[in-house]
């Protein structure tokens, strides 16, 4: 029994540790008013008549802090990326020289800021929401393993467990949200 609640419990906090990890990596494709190549990350170019990411047709590199270059490792790809950039939606519009593409990313308005934190703050719910559903899961295990026998104490015991280990992972994501808003509203 005690063997399958640590299982819970190790279950959920990886679990958690995953929910924090991809709203990361959600945020780092809000752009913060700096060229990041990361925002580019989740393209789909097509190659050959197969999708396959930007970064694995082409190199992506910073310029300077508002410029983004990519370089295509074949230059018949030039068109297929130019459209893939456009179609993705991420508000950026490519410059084709024929060789390389730049995207120019332009400084952030007051109104557009408090978009992209909205933004921000809309993704940290739902990573809250993933991390509350989480806690919901594994207050389920245990409640099943008490009815096979696990002592009531023991239960709430892990249940106060899984409900300090919610509270850490939300105030987490609010301070990655904090930080990325801090960055946003930096001009």
């Amino acid at each position: 029994m005690q063997e399958d609640l640590n299982l819970i419990l190790d279950d959920a906090n990886d679990t958690m540790q995953k929910a924090i990890a991809h709203l990361e990596v959600e945020l780092t494709k809000i752009r913060a008013g700096k060229a990041n190549p990361q925002i580019l990350d989740g393209i789909t170019v097509d190659y050959y008549g197969a999708p396959t990411l930007l970064n694995q047709v082409a190199n992506v590199s910073v310029a300077d802090a508002r410029t983004l270059t990519i370089q295509p490792w074949e230059k018949n790809m030039l068109q297929p990326i130019e459209r893939a950039i456009i179609a993705s939606n991420i508000g950026l519009n490519p410059q084709n020289d024929g060789v390389i593409i730049r995207l120019f990313l332009p400084p952030l308005t007051e109104e557009r800021r408090k978009e992209l934190v909205k933004k921000v703050n809309g993704e940290g719910e739902q990573g809250k929401v993933a991390i509350r559903n989480i806690r919901r899961d594994a207050i389920e295990a245990i409640k099943k393993l008490q009815k096979d026998g696990l002592s009531e104490d023991t239960a709430k015991d892990a249940e106060g467990d899984i409900q300090t280990m919610t509270d850490k992972f939300i105030a987490l994501v609010d301070k990655v949200c904090a930080a990325k808003d801090k960055e946003i509203m930096a001009i």
